[in-house]
């Protein structure tokens, strides 16, 4: 991700969710010499990002967006493994952690396939609408 990638990031972000990042927080994860932020690209036009940052001896999983009419068909997943493998030139092993809403089954089932598990909840952690985070953590492996 690049600074000239923020509208267009920020653009679908605010089309996928009900309580977007502003534009500066974009901005400070990009300035953030911990975190990787990467875009998927298709004819040009973001259709997706990751952002994913450590802080100490913690990664979190900030975000992973697909514009919808993208979804469900691997951007997500492309998105993850490239910031995985990065994120093992960086920091191997590292452990990373993510809050998901409890109700988003397709989010769920994509972080179990790189290994993630539940680890407890937050309850109405979420609003707009109003839902509960389930954490999940995993150790990057090989």
């Amino acid at each position: 991700m690049l600074p000239a990638d923020l509208a267009q990031v920020h653009a679908l972000e605010t089309l996928c969710y009900s309580s977007p990042w502003s534009m500066s927080s974009f901005r400070y994860e990009l300035e953030n010499r911990d975190a990787i932020l990467l875009v998927a690209l298709y004819g040009g036009r973001i259709i997706g990002y990751v952002c994913v940052r450590t802080i100490l001896d913690m990664t979190h999983l900030l975000n992973v967006t697909a514009s919808p009419e993208f979804r469900r068909q691997g951007i997500g997943s492309i998105l993850l493994h490239d910031a995985f493998n990065e994120l093992k030139k960086k920091k191997p092993g590292a452990k990373i952690t993510l809050e998901v809403r409890q109700s988003n089954a397709a989010a769920i089932s994509l972080y179990e396939k790189f290994g993630f598990r539940v680890t407890g909840n937050r309850k109405g952690y979420y609003q707009k609408p109003d839902d509960d985070a389930l954490l999940m953590e995993m150790t990057l492996t090989g």
